[in-house]
């Protein structure tokens, strides 16, 4: 596990996805086999009926494997898509088999934008969050961009609101000792890896 004392966040992000990139795709394709293993048959997986994900970008874990037993299973999944304007604001949108996509501005595949397929974040009841670092106390450290953390604002201000549950998705070589929070970040109910739950 890394030490953060002495890195910025910054010199953190550079390092985490250095580390995340130089993993070979055998690799890859195992910590995507073994995420599928650890939440496939879980309660809070198998009980969500609307699942927000992503599409693996960057050398993020990937969760393709639990986006397609999701829609075999017949529950509503749903990928973020950023809107034009304002720029800093990203949507969830639902996605069926086989659906066609297109690649947002920063090279991500997407839906392509359909208000009537949108689904306001606070009616899902599971996200799983790609991150670049997290940590045992829920700390989650992204891309920089702050588009999962605006899109989540909504629970600072609402203390009983349990829906949705957030859980982030990483390898473990991504966790580190503890990181410091902004107090924008909005934090996770847990983070779930090829091997394990913290």
């Amino acid at each position: 596990m890394l030490d953060t004392s002495a890195l910025s966040r910054a010199q953190l992000r550079r390092h985490l996805r250095v580390q995340r990139r130089a993993l070979s795709r055998h690799a890859q394709r195992q910590a995507a086999q073994g995420l599928y293993k650890q939440l496939a048959q879980h309660p809070l997986f198998r009980r969500a009926r609307h699942i927000a994900l992503y599409l693996p970008n960057d050398g993020e874990i990937d969760p393709r494997p639990l986006l397609r037993v999701a829609q075999q299973r017949g529950k509503a999944t749903y990928l973020p898509v950023l809107s034009p304007w304002p720029r800093s604001r990203m949507v969830f949108q639902r996605i069926r088999a086989h659906e066609r996509l297109q690649k947002n501005r920063f090279g991500i595949d997407e839906p392509r934008r359909n208000g009537k397929q949108q689904r306001k974040v606070w009616a899902l009841d599971l996200v799983l969050l790609p991150l670049v670092g997290f940590d045992r106390h829920g700390g989650r450290l992204g891309m920089g961009g702050g588009f999962y953390d605006r899109s989540l604002a909504y629970r600072a201000l609402r203390k009983n609101w349990h829906k949705p549950t957030l859980l982030g998705l990483a390898h473990e070589c991504q966790q580190v000792d503890r990181l410091t929070m902004a107090s924008w970040d909005v934090p996770l109910q847990g983070t779930v890896t090829d091997k394990a739950w913290y």
